[in-house]
């Protein structure tokens, strides 16, 4: 079971997410690589919400293929290349993550390796098994 950490000492979240999560002793770690939003057919939507979609499907294909689920993430990084970009990418991100919430990160950045990306997603997942 993973206890949650969110001190009054500090702000609480900006969103839906935690200031810290302590995973047993013992927790299988997953970690991925940073997903972008493009299609197996090579498709890639021409928004934050499309693309940002495709990033969390291809997280759940991996998290199914480890016997696991986004219940099990205790970390997301997020990164957009517009600030405006914020509020739908944490609207795709609230759909997916579950409870207790993960930590999260998110962060703008200049770009990625094509311009036509608008958002990569990494996750961290821990379960006992």
């Amino acid at each position: 079971m993973k206890r949650v950490f969110n001190p009054s000492s500090v702000r609480a979240p900006f969103g839906n997410y935690n200031h810290g999560l302590l995973v047993p002793p013992g927790a299988s770690l997953l970690v991925t690589s940073g997903q972008l939003g493009i299609g197996v057919d090579d498709s890639i939507p021409a928004d934050v919400t499309g693309q940002a979609e495709l990033c969390f499907d291809a997280i759940k294909a991996i998290l199914d293929d480890a016997a696991m689920t986004f219940g099990d993430v205790i970390r997301i990084s997020g990164f957009v290349t517009k600030r405006e970009d914020f509020a739908p990418y944490m609207a795709v991100r609230d759909r997916y993550t579950l409870e207790p919430k993960p930590v999260s990160t998110l962060i703008v950045v200049g770009g990625f390796t094509r311009a036509d990306f608008l958002v990569e997603v990494e996750v961290t997942a821990a379960k006992v098994f």
